[in-house]
């Protein structure tokens, strides 16, 4: 009888022990406070600004202050998680061959900001943004590094991040980019997600500004002869191919005759710039340019 009772006192100690080590460890766990990331998707967040403020979603006709913008929207998410510390931003956007370009630089230097690049095709278009979200995304939800999720973005292709975070605990909030007509986020993306909030023409006016068109002298010589602009398209396919290589190539091939918009705008600019001669409304030139252009690549392949 006097084993039992001591076996019983060593239970009951074992118990209160246990009970001892549990209560310290919901105190510290109720001291840790919550963490929450801002993901940006700077495709989807370049188009609906640009359209929103500037009337348009070429990158080329506006400024971002990027730096001024990430701050706006820290500043929205300590309101937003009042009794949460940020972990970092991380910015996803895309870039030829995963190069950073200048712009790209300058917000990876931010403090708290990561930038992720994806790569682009022959048409500007993002490529493996959505899958780098989503491994960012599930692998701090999983590792307990984050509570919430701010998510900026607008593509269906998100719904699987979302879910793969949620998997894992953490909470995903949608923020998105007033659209001027209809919606600029998928349908699947805003059911799946935790909350939704979406930010003005107020908000983001401060940090978008237009950019003054570029003007052009009267030329001063000759016309240019179709030949020499021809020459120039050739010129600029050749820088073109070297900077953006063999692969892309190929992308933009599938598209002959046609010219992607922006790949058409950029040759124009660059023509009128070593031509020193507007292009504008003088379609036989700009025919030419695209013909010695096309000739170029498709010499190459």
């Amino acid at each position: 009888m006097a084993v039992m009772n001591d076996d019983l006192t060593a239970l009951g100690a074992r118990i209160d022990r246990t009970n001892e080590l549990l209560h310290r460890m919901l105190a510290e766990v109720a001291k840790t406070p919550s963490t929450h990331a801002i993901f940006v998707d700077a495709g989807y967040l370049y188009a609906a600004v640009g359209r929103l403020v500037a009337g348009t979603e070429d990158r080329r006709s506006f400024d971002l202050d990027a730096e001024g913008l990430i701050d706006a929207l820290i500043d929205k998410a300590r309101t937003i998680f009042a009794d949460s510390r940020l972990l970092r931003v991380y910015w996803y956007d895309g870039a030829r061959r995963r190069i950073h370009t200048a712009e790209q630089q300058s917000i990876a230097e931010l403090p708290d900001v990561k930038v992720r690049l994806g790569n682009l095709n022959a048409n500007n278009q993002q490529k493996g943004v959505d899958s780098l979200i989503r491994t960012d995304l599930e692998s701090l939800a999983r590792h307990r590094a984050i509570s919430d999720a701010a998510l900026l973005g607008g593509d269906e292709d998100l719904v699987s991040a979302v879910e793969a975070a949620q998997g894992y605990g953490a909470r995903v909030h949608l923020w998105g980019i007033e659209a001027p007509e209809g919606r600029n986020q998928a349908d699947p993306l805003l059911w799946e997600v935790d909350s939704q909030r979406t930010f003005d023409l107020d908000f983001f006016k401060p940090y978008v500004s237009r950019r003054a068109a570029p003007t052009y002298d009267a030329p001063t010589g000759a016309r240019p002869t179709r030949d020499d602009v021809r020459f120039v398209g050739a010129q600029i396919a050749a820088k073109w191919l070297a900077n953006r290589g063999r692969e892309t190539l190929q992308e933009l091939l599938h598209g002959h005759p046609y010219l992607p918009g922006s790949v058409d705008q950029d040759l124009l600019v660059e023509a009128e710039s070593l031509l020193q001669y507007s292009l504008r409304g003088q379609a036989d030139l700009r025919r030419a340019l695209r013909d010695g252009f096309w000739e170029h690549l498709r010499a190459q392949y």
